[in-house]
């Protein structure tokens, strides 16, 4: 492969993931990214004009995908609306893109014969009890519980019929939940961290309780790198660096690493239908395929994440105000 599509390479886990391939290959990168609010110029800033290449469009524009498509070698489709809060506000979007525009790539896969990969989440698979042995695998059953996890839900199940019925070769990851540079500031940790920085306390749903399986973004890159170099075709793998940590631990530890009491917070009205506990079991990505996480040491790349937040508010404050205010308004 020597030239990759990467759809929603301007959002947080895609840019992430174009800075690893320049990194780390010789790839040429095209992104397409439709820059709603989460998508951000300056998160591929830096990188060599000669190898990326940003257009702006929707992956629901058949004619543009179609006309990527035949430039390209493989694809990489992290595009998606992707949070839970905006989803039960206002569904539709995650329809048009999570449904409309991955059918509209998996055609255009199917038409030119590409190598695809798909980027889902652990959210499809519903929640597991707090005191649940448990943990997601590759054959744990779909049971998503908001718009956006039934979206990518359904996504998830439009590329494997394509893979089964007219033979794309395609695979699909599920991966926990990232932390790491470039990542919006309404989600859970760069919020709390632009919060500290701002001095205004941080906002923790509920008690707190609910678990999450935490993965740098760099690990989920490499794994993905992994698995579009390895992976086999129709394939899912599930990616994650055994990183569970309640909520109310991770605003804690980002208080300490901040120099903060660890009890400097406030406790929020608790968001609708909130999923208890997510975790993965990574054991078939390790073993059929070799991968492993770098930050194994969840503290030690929380702490190298709460840096780049300091050394770029240029890049986040923009939205800051904005986020705050929208949560505001939720008594959240």
């Amino acid at each position: 492969m020597s030239r990759l599509l990467v759809t929603g390479g301007a959002g947080f886990i895609g840019s992430n993931f174009v800075h690893h391939v320049v990194g780390n290959t010789d790839h040429e990168v095209i992104v397409l990214d439709k820059m709603t609010y989460a998508g951000n110029r300056a998160s591929l800033a830096g990188l060599p004009e000669d190898r990326v290449r940003l257009v702006v469009g929707d992956i629901a524009d058949a004619a543009l995908v179609d006309e990527l498509f035949a430039q390209v070698d493989a694809v990489v489709h992290y595009a998606a609306e992707s949070h839970n809060d905006n989803s039960l506000h206002d569904p539709r979007p995650f329809l048009d893109t999570n449904i409309i525009g991955t059918y509209t790539l998996l055609e255009a896969a199917r038409k030119h014969d590409k190598r695809f990969h798909h980027i889902s989440t652990d959210e499809v698979y519903g929640d597991l009890e707090l005191d649940d042995p448990a943990r997601f695998t590759e054959h744990t059953p779909y049971n998503p519980s908001s718009p956006y996890s039934s979206t990518k839900a359904g996504s998830d199940l439009l590329v494997r019929a394509w893979v089964r019925s007219f033979g794309v070769r395609a695979t699909i990851s599920n991966c926990s939940n990232n932390y790491g540079p470039y990542q919006h500031v309404e989600k859970f940790i760069p919020r709390q961290i632009t919060n500290v920085i701002r001095g205004i306390r941080p906002k923790l749903y509920g008690a707190g309780e609910n678990v999450r399986d935490w993965i740098h973004a760099d690990d989920h890159s490499s794994a993905v790198l992994t698995i579009l170099n390895k992976g086999v075709i129709g394939e899912t793998y599930l990616i994650g660096a055994d990183g569970e940590k309640n909520n109310k631990d991770v605003v804690e530890l980002i208080l300490e690493t901040m120099g903060q009491p660890r009890d400097a917070y406030d406790h929020v009205t608790d968001r609708a239908g909130h999923d208890l506990r997510y975790a993965i079991d990574s054991t078939k990505l390790r073993t059929e395929l070799g991968w492993m996480p770098a930050y194994s040491d969840f503290e030690t790349g929380l702490a190298n994440t709460i840096d780049w937040y300091r050394n770029n508010e240029a890049w986040w404050a923009p939205t800051k105000d904005g986020v705050e205010a929208f949560y505001a308004s939720k008594g959240q």
